[in-house]
């Protein structure tokens, strides 16, 4: 790769040229960036670099690709302009039945399920998406209809959908698919009545299930589904009520709960929880508050966290959770503020997110994540704009989006690569 040119500006007297070869980058508040102009400044434009304005304490800056290397103690400002990549979308066949808020998950034979969700109703009619033929499928109803629900593809093959919201209320029930026979069954029903929680299947086969809303509004309480019994158990409750937030399997077998909504507001707030003790753990808080954003566990083992809702604004930003010392590292930015957007890891490591509502509702853009510069990338955008929709990376590598809202209730399905 060949050196970028760096633009320095000199800002309050003082100035600083030098062609860039090594590299880290740190962002800071604004309160650092008043600090630094009080001070002297060096402002950098980077024209081939993604992302946003950063500011960063040196004492020599050196730049590589997108990179910037912290050594000195003056602070200096950078602006970096988003580049777009020509990855393109394609339109695939459209689901029989419009939704949102309903679940998308790839089978062990490269199908996909969509279960649930709600469009002026709520639904109980799932479809199988063939990847080889591009064809929606509809298949046998689920015994309730529900949305804001989880589904857990089991290490047996089968799909756990527990909870959700429905005519009839909150619900805690909980049933099966089997791709072999086509065919739901009821399975042993949740202790407590939940929708908008989350679920994660453990290195132990058994599926963790969080918060939520229901029994009541925002629940602590968490509980263990074990496979080979059918049946679920009480595990220990988080130290905080919360739905809305985002729960992440990390490489050391633990779980990463995050954010959502809870009796405070909006949380900062993140938890840990030990399937070998069945016990919660605060860890570092995020650097804000942040509800119905996302969580990416990347190859490196870091959780990539993007967007969501704070108190008074749609988020751009984006933070990395380091396990092996338990703190946030802030990294770059995403070109636009959005929540209720998606976050699919891609098979060469990087992140793609897409669709949401932001600056402008039903949002059609989309960026990616590299983590080897911690950079955003504009990509192209899909033909449909759309919130509380779908996303899974296939086999083949290419992300299936389905569904959402997009003024009217969307059959929309889109291939992205």
């Amino acid at each position: 790769m060949g050196r970028s040119q760096a633009i320095i500006t000199p800002v309050n007297g003082h100035s600083l040229s030098r062609m860039p070869s090594k590299l880290s980058k740190r962002e800071s508040s604004s309160d650092d960036f008043g600090k630094a102009s009080r001070r002297g400044a060096v402002k950098i434009d980077i024209k081939t670099c993604p992302a946003s304005s950063y500011i960063i304490p040196i004492i020599s800056a050196f730049v590589f690709g997108v990179m910037v290397v912290v050594v000195y103690a003056l602070t200096l400002a950078f602006t970096k302009q988003a580049v777009t990549t020509s990855t393109a979308w394609s339109n695939t066949s459209s689901i029989t039945f419009s939704r949102e808020y309903h679940t998308e998950s790839r089978l062990t034979d490269g199908s996909v399920l969509v279960a649930g969700g709600f469009n002026g109703a709520f639904m109980n009619a799932p479809e199988l998406y063939n990847s080889s033929t591009g064809l929606w499928t509809p298949i046998r109803n689920m015994s309730f209809p529900r949305y804001g629900h989880t589904a857990s593809v089991l290490t047996n093959g089968k799909v756990l959908v527990a909870g959700g919201a429905s005519t009839a209320g909150f619900q805690n029930s909980a049933e099966l698919y089997d791709p072999s026979t086509g065919l739901w069954t009821i399975t042993d029903s949740m202790n407590a009545r939940r929708y908008w929680h989350t679920a994660s299947i453990l290195t132990n086969g058994k599926v963790l299930v969080t918060g939520g809303s229901g029994t009541s509004n925002y629940q602590q309480t968490a509980e263990l589904y074990d496979p080979s019994t059918g049946y679920w158990n009480n595990t220990g409750s988080m130290n905080y009520g919360r739905w809305h937030h985002t729960a992440s399997l990390l490489t050391n077998g633990q779980v990463l709960v995050t954010g959502g909504y809870g009796t405070s507001g909006i949380w900062q707030t993140a938890e840990l929880y030990d399937p070998s003790t069945g016990v919660w753990t605060v860890t570092s808080n995020m650097s804000t508050g942040r509800e119905w954003h996302t969580a990416s566990t990347l190859n490196n083992g870091k959780v990539l966290v993007t967007g969501g809702l704070s108190s008074s604004a749609y988020l751009r930003t984006a933070e990395l959770y380091d396990s092996s010392v338990g703190l946030w590292i802030t990294t770059g930015n995403m070109t636009n503020g959005r929540y209720y957007h998606t976050a699919s890891l891609l098979n060469n490591g990087k992140v793609l997110v897409a669709g949401g509502t932001g600056p402008s509702s039903y949002m059609a853009s989309a960026e990616l994540y590299d983590p080897s510069t911690g950079a955003w990338t504009v990509t192209g955008s899909m033909s449909t704009g759309r919130q509380d929709h779908t996303a899974s990376t296939l086999m083949n590598g290419q992300v299936l989006v389905v569904g959402g809202v997009s003024g009217v209730y969307s059959r929309s399905s889109e291939l992205y690569g």
